[in-house]
């Protein structure tokens, strides 16, 4: 597979780094600013088991770590693996939270175009909890 097109979908957030990786990087959270799994998660061993439009989706994480790092691997059921990475990093008193968006093979300009708007989208809500 060639490597494929790429978008940094990024925002802003007036709260300390660590405040935002501690809430963001809990499975538990995610319903509550990521969108695509707002159907929840259900821990199954050392995975996550979502429900959605795309059917049942297996979600490994990283490990908590002190980088902000959250990425995740998401395997849907038809066996495609899609590799999620989701980074808090400092920025003054507050941070810049960067997700990768990879452009999956067969996808539309306009589906990747949507793709990144629902990211930014999802970070946006996430702005708004942590800046109550």
């Amino acid at each position: 597979m060639s490597t494929m097109t790429t978008k940094i979908v990024h925002i802003s957030i007036d709260r300390d780094w660590r405040v935002v990786y501690d809430f963001a990087s809990r499975p538990q959270n995610m319903p509550h600013w990521a969108s695509g799994l707002a159907s929840g998660l259900k821990q199954d061993g050392d995975d996550w088991i979502a429900e959605g439009i795309l059917g049942t989706a297996r979600v490994r994480f990283a490990p908590q770590n002190d980088l902000g790092v959250i990425d995740h691997v998401v395997t849907l059921e038809a066996g495609l693996k899609v590799y999620n990475a989701l980074r808090i990093v400092p920025n003054g008193d507050g941070c810049e939270v960067m997700f990768t968006l990879l452009r999956l093979p067969g996808m539309t300009e306009e589906q990747f175009a949507a793709d990144s708007a629902h990211v930014l989208r999802d970070l946006t809500t996430l702005k708004d909890l942590m800046e109550l």
